[in-house]
Formats: structure tokens, C-alpha cells, sequence
């Protein structure tokens, strides 16, 4: 099976599996920390155009997983993360880092949150080396080995 085949295989059983579970994620430090993964990877490569930017904020819009909070709050969070990757990239990754990161002592919410900046990284058809790093790195965030993501 090709590499696309099993990256779409396993982000649509991610998919699934964050569906059952999500009613119980909804706190403001899980709402935050998804956000602040899905700005990490739309600015994964260092930078976020606006059509970049248009495209996650869709995905996020869409994604049946976050319906639970607020679309507006979401769009809020987002907007923040990418405004502070934006303005300051170093900065604004560790503070979005720092955002994942309160999710270390929730573990099923950490995994959950990585799942999502998988699903959104590779929703494009190329989960790309910088996307995959902004995930590994959330990994270590939150103290999850990224091998058990594939990464």
C-alpha cells in the first residue's frame, strides 16, 4: 500500500476514534491546544499565507470533531496562534508549544490534539517533513514517544 493509502487509512480511523471521544474534551485547554496544533502546522514551514491560513481555518470549520465548541471561539483561538506565529514565528511556536504542552497531565486529550494536527497535516494529500516536525515536537510537549504516531 502506498504511503498516501496508509496516511489516509490511519487519519480517517483517527478520524473515528477522536468522534467517540471528543464530548469529554470539551475544556478550554483542549479547545486552545488544538488550535495552537492546527496554527503549528499551517505555519509549520516557517511562514502562513493567507490562502494557507483560509484552507486550515475551513478544515477547522468543517472538522466534525471540534463541532463541540463554539465556531467562533475556534476561529478566535486560531487567529491568535497564527497572528503570534506570524509576527514573532520563534516566539509564537513556543507559545503555542506551551499551549499543547497543558495537556500533559490529560493524556487522552494530548493524543487527541496530535491526532488532529495529523488529520489537518495531511488533509492536503502531503503531510510534508515540517508538518510531521510540528507534530513530533507537540509529541514531546506533551510526553508522547512520536513513534506511536509513526513519526
Amino acid at each position: 500500500m502506498a504511503f498516501w493509502d496508509q496516511l489516509k487509512t490511519k487519519t480517517s480511523e483517527m478520524s473515528d476514534q477522536l468522534k467517540t471521544k471528543t464530548k469529554q474534551f470539551t475544556n478550554k485547554d483542549f479547545a486552545n491546544a488544538s488550535m495552537a496544533m492546527c496554527a503549528l502546522i499551517a505555519a509549520a514551514d516557517g511562514k502562513i499565507d493567507q490562502t494557507e491560513r483560509g484552507k486550515t481555518a475551513a478544515l477547522i470549520m468543517n472538522n466534525e470533531i471540534l463541532s463541540v465548541f463554539s465556531p467562533s471561539d475556534l476561529r478566535e483561538k486560531f487567529d491568535f496562534y497564527c497572528d503570534r506565529l506570524d509576527r514573532d514565528y520563534d516566539f509564537g511556536k513556543v507559545e503555542a508549544i506551551s499551549a499543547v504542552a497543558k495537556l500533559k497531565s490529560k493524556q487522552d486529550q494530548a493524543r487527541a490534539v496530535i491526532q488532529i494536527g495529523i488529520i489537518i497535516g495531511g488533509s492536503d494529500g502531503d503531510f510534508d517533513s515540517d508538518e510531521r516536525q510540528a507534530v513530533k515536537e507537540a509529541c514531546f510537549a506533551v510526553g508522547i514517544a512520536p513513534a506511536e504516531f509513526d513519526l
